[in-house]
């Protein structure tokens, strides 16, 4: 069952200024005292984020390249299967870590304004992933961080035809949404976040909700063009590189690598997906009703904590997810760089134990079968949606 609770949405701080005192009583003294203990380890964590930061990011990013090189020559020039599938491996290795544990942490400002990292800033880097990063930030950093797991306000609680929250109404196209999500979004994941993110998706088939967009506030021609154009600006260059250029290097063997390169954008997107979708789906993690508020700032870190899963993987996985396998550290702080958040999450745990907030992790597979289930379930009505239209056609309602 669902909690129901409030959360405050602000840009820098979770608890904005003028929100009034809770009147004390022994769950608000609680969340007080919750809120002192992040509060703690945010400020001591946060003094030590700078050099060892930037050395980190910038060998990754070296690392990375040379995957890419590796797997694009032997790709272009294995005609054996061995090397051939080295070189699918190395590049995608390249693309998981740039689009995550090097893309997803610089797009949410981790190296901002840290020296030596001028390649890392949020507003001037090049995503290597087909999302537009404008986009992104708005719909990802500002509205979803913000107003996470939010009726209403979260972007999030539905993609096309999947709704992963019941307060999103049920629509026809939701019975097919389980095998879409796994044979549809899951491997196509970048493809449909760019649909999602620039508006697209908002024009061609709404959010199902009364609001019915996320992302345009009308639809008109100058929004249905500044829409493609946003998707355009990315798409185009991204698969032109991935689908024309590189093929038509190998001359009359363009299949090959057409069919490689093919393969690691499968790759990224089904291990971005699996990532991603465990983040904040499961009948066990928190969902808001529309304007929902939170009273202090501990309460808003409780929400956070609440509205996600985390889920255990080793050291490699983790660097590949982009330490999103830790979901719950990554939203108390979401312009930490990854190795911080590894490094708090022991002590984030034992927090949330000692102050009664609830902290999910589990393993990968079980999370993401909890995920699944999810998705499952909510493809039918609920009990009370199929209640209220037997109403709508004037059928009895049972019990």
């Amino acid at each position: 069952m669902h909690t129901q609770a409030t959360a405050t949405l602000e840009t820098s701080i979770p608890c904005p200024p003028n929100v009034a005192a809770p009147r004390e009583t022994p769950d608000a003294e609680r969340l007080r005292r919750f809120g002192e203990a992040i509060d703690a380890v945010r400020k001591r964590i946060e003094a030590k984020i700078g050099d060892e930061d930037v050395r980190y990011v910038k060998r990754l990013n070296a690392f990375s390249r040379m995957m890419e090189g590796i797997g694009r020559v032997l790709i272009h020039v294995s005609f054996e299967p061995v090397g051939f599938t080295a070189g699918v491996l190395s590049l995608w290795i390249h693309k998981q870590l740039q689009a995550t544990e090097i893309g997803h942490t610089t797009l949410h400002g981790a190296f901002d304004g840290l020296e030596g990292a001028e390649a890392f800033q949020s507003k001037s880097f090049w995503w290597e992933v087909p999302i537009d990063e404008a986009g992104w930030r708005e719909g990802h950093n500002v509205r979803h961080h913000q107003y996470t797991n939010i009726t209403g306000k979260d972007p999030d609680i539905h993609f096309g035809p999947v709704r992963l929250n019941d307060r999103t109404p049920h629509r026809a196209v939701n019975y097919v949404q389980l095998p879409f999500f796994l044979f549809a979004l899951a491997p196509n994941f970048g493809f449909l976040m760019n649909f999602h993110f620039t508006g697209l998706e908002d024009i061609y088939g709404g959010n199902g909700r009364p609001e019915k967009y996320d992302y345009i506030e009308k639809l008109d021609w100058k929004t249905v063009k500044e829409a493609h154009r946003k998707a355009l600006r990315k798409w185009i260059p991204y698969y032109a590189k991935e689908y024309v250029f590189f093929p038509a290097l190998a001359g009359p063997f363009f299949w090959k690598t057409l069919l490689g390169n093919w393969m690691t954008e499968t790759m990224r997107d089904l291990y971005s997906a699996a990532t991603i979708y465990c983040g904040h789906v499961g009948d066990d993690v928190a969902d808001f009703d529309e304007g929902a508020k939170a009273r202090s700032r501990g309460e808003w870190y409780a929400m956070q904590v609440e509205a996600a899963n985390n889920f255990e993987v080793s050291h490699p996985l983790s660097v590949l997810c982009g330490a999103l396998d830790l979901q719950i550290e990554h939203h108390l702080f979401p312009k930490w760089p990854t190795n911080r958040l590894r490094e708090a999450a022991p002590e984030i745990r034992r927090i949330c134990e000692e102050h009664g907030v609830a902290y999910k992790t589990d393993t990968w597979g079980r999370t993401l079968a909890k995920v699944i289930r999810r998705v499952a379930r909510l493809s039918l009505p609920t009990a009370r949606e199929r209640r209220e239209r037997s109403v709508g056609r004037g059928v009895p309602a049972t019990a």
